[in-house]
C-alpha cells in the first residue's frame, strides 16, 4: 500500500493550497480517508476526514469553513483544499486510510499513512 501526498509549499497568509494524496495497493473506494498534520515537537492532529463514498465529511474546529476534503474514487485520489491559510496552519500534512466505515479522528484508527507534505504559511 502506498499513499503519496503532494502539493505542499510556501504560501502567504490568506492564500490557498490544494493537497493531493494518490493511493495505490488498496481498494481506495472502500476506505474512509483522513488528513492529519504535525508540527515538530507536537502530536499529530486530526484535520478532517471523508467517508468511502464521499458523501460525508468531518473537520476539526480549527479548519472548519476554510478547508474542504474531497475524493475521486475513479482516480484513487484524495484532496484537501485549503483556503484562508494562517501561519498556524504550518505543518507537515499526512493522508491516512481507515477501513472502517465511520469517520474517526485518532491516529491509531488509521491503518495506512502517507509520507507527508510540508505546508508553510508565512505572515
Amino acid at each position: 500500500v502506498q499513499l503519496q501526498a503532494s502539493g505542499g509549499g510556501v504560501v502567504q497568509a490568506g492564500g490557498s493550497l490544494r493537497l493531493s494524496c494518490a493511493a495505490s495497493g488498496l481498494t481506495f473506494r472502500h476506505y474512509t480517508m483522513g488528513w492529519f498534520r504535525q508540527v515538530p515537537g507536537k502530536e499529530r492532529e486530526f484535520v478532517g476526514a471523508i467517508i468511502s463514498s464521499g458523501g460525508r465529511t468531518y473537520y476539526a474546529d480549527s479548519v472548519k469553513g476554510r478547508f474542504t476534503i474531497s475524493r475521486d474514487n475513479a482516480k484513487d485520489t484524495l484532496y484537501l483544499q485549503m483556503n484562508s491559510l494562517k501561519p498556524e496552519d504550518t505543518a507537515v500534512y499526512y493522508c491516512a486510510a481507515d477501513l472502517t466505515g465511520s469517520v474517526r479522528t485518532g491516529t491509531r484508527d488509521y491503518k495506512y499513512w502517507g509520507q507527508g507534505t510540508l505546508v508553510t504559511v508565512s505572515s
